[in-house]
């Protein structure tokens, strides 16, 4: 592979941010404590993500895959996965959130997808257990560590949140939108700014010169 993207799932697929969303639904007290922290980056991603996860039984799992299920993919996505499909590009997804979650969204397209790496978790007991993975010093799944796995001439990556910071600044070009784009201005770190996949799309064609 000379090329690959790396594509957030939580807020950049998904049109919301879905697993915050869930979080809020399913674990509101915590989430309400916890979150913000985050945001703020007084507190890592891997620390409030595990307590918030761990807080929910695992039996509310069927109901949090229904709540996740009706959420809307970005405009643009099938049509930049049949660019990248001809340009025989692959796509991988890297999500701080849950792989079951990940899956039920981009069940229509898991075919087209090279890889999916995400948070999986331990139903057996009473309360959701995060299994060991990708895990970094500041989160659960090291997208750089994830990126890292890869030997290509090339890597991009398209993300939208605090979640996808280190991968962002681990990469020569990022398409960054809301508080990723925010948080890279602070850090004067250059990126391509996009609403919708259509956008990355036709970036990429000029970009590649294709």
């Amino acid at each position: 592979m000379k090329r690959i993207i790396f594509c957030d799932f939580d807020g950049t697929i998904t049109a919301e941010e879905t697993f915050v969303a869930v979080l809020k639904e399913f674990a509101p007290s915590l989430s309400a404590k916890l979150i913000p922290q985050m945001y703020a980056l007084k507190l890592t991603l891997r620390e409030g993500v595990q307590q918030i996860l761990e807080s929910i039984p695992s039996s509310r799992m069927g109901d949090i895959l229904e709540f996740t299920r009706a959420k809307l993919i970005r405009p643009g996505f099938v049509e930049l996965l049949d660019f990248l499909d001809f340009q025989g590009v692959p796509l991988v997804v890297v999500s701080g959130g849950l792989r079951e979650m990940v899956e039920v969204v981009l069940e229509p397209h898991l075919g087209r997808i090279h890889a999916i790496h995400a948070v999986k978790v331990d139903k057996s007991g009473s309360y959701l257990q995060v299994l060991p993975g990708y895990e970094g010093k500041t989160e659960l799944v090291d997208k750089v560590q994830v990126m890292d796995g890869y030997a290509v001439n090339e890597k991009i990556a398209i993300g939208d949140s605090v979640t996808d910071l280190n991968m962002a600044q681990a990469v020569p070009l990022v398409f960054a939108r809301d508080r990723l784009a925010v948080l890279l201005d602070e850090r004067q770190r250059s990126y391509v700014p996009w609403n919708d996949f259509l956008e990355v799309r036709d970036y990429l064609v000029g970009y590649w010169k294709v």
